[in-house]
């Protein structure tokens, strides 16, 4: 029998992280990037893929997210509830990211609707293959300090799978194409889907569910939906996860306009060339080219280049502080540490208010500090999620974790939604004008009031409700040790 305070090897935390760079691989790709692949490369009607996009997230949202959390809660196999739907959708992931960046001639009905299907399908074995992942982190361990460690390896390898997408993406688009961004996308999506399923299947046969409910424990979907509406901690999380990825998608949308239309170009062209990333390019060309390969199609225009590199630069900090996010919440709490590193991120993200067009060191240095705090509270906010799928074992007597995770899951694409409707909604406000050469002085305050005040709002609401939220340090010890005491007296797996 497994004990509540079971420690996690390397091993396991390797292969459970692995999952989670297959699946941002492609996850960071649709956020990212399919828009601009469906207008740019399949050449979609902007207002078509606006729709494709929006229908199926909804979709996902609240038809799919919720239908596989019931059903995962339900699932009982010789692996387990949760590893076989990673196991069983591992391929069908694979050829789905391929097949949604594919671009068959088929008429213009027929791109419409080979667009609408393959995204649909992509997100639905999406939701069928992260949402158990995600509930997995609940099960393999009862050790809270445990949790906090494998959330940290998971979460640097988002940020690895973040950094491929959002800095490196096109460039090996442009370089695996030869130039054609069609032929492009194909092979690097191919290559993310042999690599994704892979380490999928590393996944699945490197870790182990140990938190096992009893039969006891098994009810009908209304008494699981019962459990969450009375499960306080499980509020402020959902308002927590709407409010975070809100302004991820807010402050993510706007930066590049920030670049571009606030930023000075010979400020920012200076930058690079002074810090040595121009050389650096030069000579990676001068290798590339010497092997007989395409050279490294960076981005030529400052803005678009330092964006890439502001991008970059605020990934790897975000990384630092992931590092150091388990030695604090071992120390202090999920909870305070959480709420401690979102205020000082805030901080400075209100600072980019303040910076002149020119100051850009000092942007770089406020967004790389920004990264290192918001990094602490990448991890705890789904172990936090884990510690609620405990709570509520403890109140009620039963465990439903794929629900509680599904639920947070829909509050991650609500969010995103509701951040990705206000940049284009703020900026219309403004009197933003699509393909301008300058944008006017109030469009362009706008566009420092979104990067910094607007941004920075959900995080400051965000931090208030955690003055609600019951599950301190001391009360996570009370759980941990009254569930391990309860599991043993019942004969099962803690």
């Amino acid at each position: 029998m497994a004990s509540t305070d079971h420690t996690l090897s390397i091993r396991e935390k390797l292969g459970y992280s692995l999952g989670d760079l297959a699946a941002n691989l492609i996850f960071q790709t649709l956020v990212t990037y399919l828009a601009f692949f469906y207008t740019d490369v399949y050449r979609l009607p902007a207002s078509t893929a606006a729709t494709i996009i929006f229908v199926v997230g909804m979709l996902g949202a609240f038809l799919f997210t919720p239908l596989i959390g019931i059903l995962a809660d339900r699932t009982a196999t010789r692996w387990g509830r949760f590893r076989p739907w990673i196991l069983f959708t591992a391929i069908p992931f694979g050829v789905l990211s391929l097949l949604a960046f594919t671009t068959p001639d088929l008429g213009e009905r027929g791109k419409v609707a080979y667009a609408l299907v393959t995204y649909a399908l992509l997100v639905l074995v999406y939701a069928a293959n992260n949402l158990p992942y995600s509930a997995l982190s609940g099960v393999l361990t009862g050790s809270m300090s445990q949790r906090n460690s494998l959330s940290a390896y998971r979460f640097v390898a988002v940020m690895i799978a973040q950094f491929i997408i959002q800095v490196l993406l096109m460039p090996l688009v442009l370089i695996l194409g030869d130039g054609d961004r069609v032929q492009g996308f194909e092979r690097v999506m191919t290559v993310f889907a042999v690599v994704g399923t892979v380490f999928f299947l590393i996944t699945f046969a490197t870790t182990r569910e140990r938190i096992v409910p009893t039969k006891a424990q098994s009810g009908g979907v209304l008494q699981d939906l019962s459990d969450l509406v009375a499960n306080r901690p499980w509020q402020v999380m959902l308002a927590l996860t709407i409010l975070v990825f809100a302004n991820l998608a807010l402050k993510g949308g706007t930066y590049i306009y920030y670049f571009q239309y606030y930023m000075s170009e010979a400020a920012l062209a200076g930058f690079l060339q002074d810090t040595g990333f121009n050389g650096m390019i030069d000579a990676l060309n001068a290798a590339l080219t010497g092997m007989g390969l395409a050279g490294f199609q960076w981005p030529e225009d400052p803005a678009t280049s330092a964006f890439s590199l502001f991008n970059g630069s605020g990934i790897i900090c975000m990384i630092l502080g992931i590092g150091v996010s388990r030695r604090l919440a071992d120390r202090f709490g999920k909870r305070d540490v959480f709420g401690g590193a979102l205020f000082a991120s805030t901080l400075f993200l209100l600072a980019f208010y303040a910076f002149p067009p020119t100051a850009v060191p000092m942007v770089f240095g406020a967004f790389m500090l920004h990264g290192f705090c918001y990094g602490i509270t990448i991890p705890l906010l789904w172990a936090m999620i884990a510690d609620v799928a405990d709570y509520s074992e403890l109140k009620n007597g039963r465990r439903a974790t794929a629900i509680v995770f599904s639920a947070m899951l829909c509050g991650l694409k609500i969010g995103l939604s509701i951040g990705g409707a206000l940049v284009a909604g703020i900026l219309a406000h403004y009197g933003y004008v699509a393909d301008a050469d300058q944008q006017s002085a109030a469009v362009v305050d706008g566009i420092r009031m979104t990067v910094s005040v607007y941004s920075a709002i959900p995080f400051l609401v965000a931090v208030a409700l955690l003055f609600t939220y019951e599950i301190d340090k001391r009360m996570e010890a009370r759980i941990e040790r009254e569930l391990g005491e309860r599991r043993r007296a019942a004969g099962t797996p803690a």
